[in-house]
């Protein structure tokens, strides 16, 4: 079992690439990931072979992405951090790093600063691929992928969403397609923990971009990724 201390500053100076599972993925060539250090989440396996490479990190925190698939992401072969209380359904194996993760607490958003001791919840699992980044010392960080942009269907009532068609809000149909289960997006909440993080890494003398294509995120400063990778 991998221990998150042994991944404090392991890339101290090096450019970390959050990357999200927004529909302008499918408009970026993403084939330079390889070379990078880069952080992937949730369902993006579904689209790595097609996209042309490989998820060095990978992480996923929403309950539905666990319970509903557990059998793929335990399949996986990427290193991942996980949080402990997901045990239940996530298995341990020899690529797995399980994280305190704190998903209630006063004072929201948090970010972390130590990861070897707790990372907090921030409405979306890029909150936590950050707090990774931090920990591990990349600098600049770079997102991607992370539209900020949501179609929630007329039948929607509530907080939790059973889906009744191909996913739009993703790069693959299949992302949150019929039958999967989706938390409502709460951007309010999401730009909230963005703007912490850019408040906390800027303020700690490190750098953090927009790289994506598209999408309406505008909390960090944009550039072109062809420009940075």
């Amino acid at each position: 079992m991998l221990k998150m201390i042994d991944f404090k500053g392991i890339h101290e100076g090096e450019a970390g690439w959050i990357v999200g599972n927004g529909p302008s993925l499918n408009e970026m060539d993403l084939t330079f990931l390889n070379d990078k250090v880069n952080f992937c989440m949730n369902r993006i396996y579904l689209g790595v072979e097609e996209m042309g490479f490989t998820p060095k990190y990978y992480t996923v925190e929403d309950v539905f992405v666990a319970e509903d698939t557990p059998d793929e992401i335990n399949a996986l072969k990427y290193c991942k951090f996980l949080p402990k209380d997901l045990d239940y359904c996530l298995k341990e194996d020899e690529n797995v790093c399980w994280v305190d993760f704190l998903r209630r607490y006063d004072g929201f958003p948090k970010f972390s600063a130590d990861a070897d001791e707790v990372v907090y919840w921030g409405s979306t699992v890029t909150y936590l691929a950050m707090q990774l980044a931090y920990y591990m010392g990349c600098d600049p960080i770079y997102l991607i992928g992370v539209d900020f942009d949501y179609v929630v269907p007329d039948y929607a009532d509530g907080p939790d969403i059973t889906s009744r068609e191909a996913d739009q809000n993703h790069f693959h149909p299949d992302y949150f397609g019929p039958g999967k289960r989706w938390h409502h997006p709460r951007l309010d909440l999401v730009e909230k923990a963005y703007i912490e993080s850019r408040r906390f890494i800027e303020g700690n003398g490190r750098r953090i971009y927009n790289a994506g294509v598209g999408g309406k995120l505008t909390i960090f400063e944009r550039v072109n990724y062809l420009d940075v990778r």
